[in-house]
């Protein structure tokens, strides 16, 4: 049985850990990307200094809009296993940015979110977090795959026959998410008749708690969140290149953020892949590569970089031990 010091020096050197670790990775991407930023200051200097600011002002104010939505959806979904504030759920949201910027296909922002539930109840919160995030992954890819659709129709030559087999096989895909994320009861089904994890059950039962109304309520969360970083991108894009018609920015960024989401990544090294990824999807309508990748590198920088700075202040408030009801 660990001591109560020994329990507060732990907590200590895991913060201190974490806040090294989130700071080290931000400083190194700065110095490999920094590169792209200089390219955006370069592009934003040729164009009108009142639009830049406005622009930019807006793209911030959408960011705080988007997480805030987030905390709202985190808030929602841990209800009824808990009391908690709307205080305590934007802080759990942006702690769980600064954990994210160094994990893996930020597993660690599920540990910087559930740590702010009471000790018996973090697990549960894994388990409500992954139904909010089934919920964003339905939105991205049942948009991104119907702008797929059209970006293969438009711009790549393909035998009809295996168009048509995409096509099929796409919307068979999209239905499978639609129709699995309103019966999530089946998956849960599924994994309580696994012997070796069917005795976690209770866990799994958070996830088909949820009556259709709350999972409606939960997707309109997502919705709303795709349509406010979708806004971001048009209006970066549209200020550096103003030439390319609105609903070909939308549609290419949809795609960008579907075949993001299939991609295993760190967020740190995230925006070298939607890089590439924009790059290549927007020669298509554009020739202006380096503008494309200018204006991802900033939404990376607004969108990620500077939320897990603020999250940091919030890493401290962490209770790895003995946080209470």
């Amino acid at each position: 049985m660990l001591t109560k010091a020994v329990k507060k020096l732990f907590s200590y050197l895991i913060k201190a850990a974490v806040l090294v670790l989130a700071f080290y990775f931000i400083y190194r991407e700065f110095l490999q990307k920094g590169d792209k930023l200089r390219e955006f200051e370069i592009l934003i200097s040729h164009i009108g200094h009142q639009r830049v600011i406005t622009v930019m002002s807006i793209v911030v104010v959408l960011m705080l809009v988007n997480w805030l939505l987030e905390s709202f959806k985190w808030h929602y979904l841990t209800r009824n296993l808990t009391k908690t504030s709307m205080l305590d759920a934007i802080e759990a949201v942006f702690c769980g940015l600064t954990w994210a910027i160094f994990t893996p296909n930020r597993l660690g922002e599920y540990a910087g979110r559930v740590l702010f539930l009471p000790t018996h109840k973090r697990a549960y919160g894994v388990f409500a977090m992954a139904v909010g995030s089934f919920g964003q992954n339905v939105i991205t890819n049942v948009v991104g795959l119907s702008a797929a659709m059209w970006f293969l129709f438009k711009y790549v030559s393909l035998n009809p026959l295996i168009y048509a087999a995409i096509v099929i096989g796409s919307i068979v895909f999209m239905l499978f998410m639609i129709v699995f994320y309103f019966h999530i009861i089946w998956l849960v089904n599924i994994l309580n008749r696994i012997p070796f994890i069917k005795n976690y059950h209770r866990f799994f039962d958070i996830m088909a708690g949820y009556k259709k109304a709350e999972l409606i309520n939960i997707m309109l969360f997502c919705l709303a969140r795709f349509a406010v970083f979708s806004f971001q991108y048009y209006l970066i894009i549209h200020m550096l290149i103003p030439s390319i018609p609105m609903y070909e920015i939308f549609l290419m960024v949809f795609i960008l953020f579907f075949v993001q989401s299939a991609l295993p990544s760190l967020d740190i090294i995230d925006v070298a892949i939607r890089n590439g990824t924009a790059a290549y999807l927007f020669s298509f309508v554009t020739g202006q590569s380096a503008a494309i990748m200018a204006a991802v590198s900033s939404i990376w920088l607004i969108n990620l970089i500077i939320p897990a700075i603020l999250g940091s202040v919030f890493v401290f408030k962490l209770k790895f031990f003995d946080r209470n009801l």
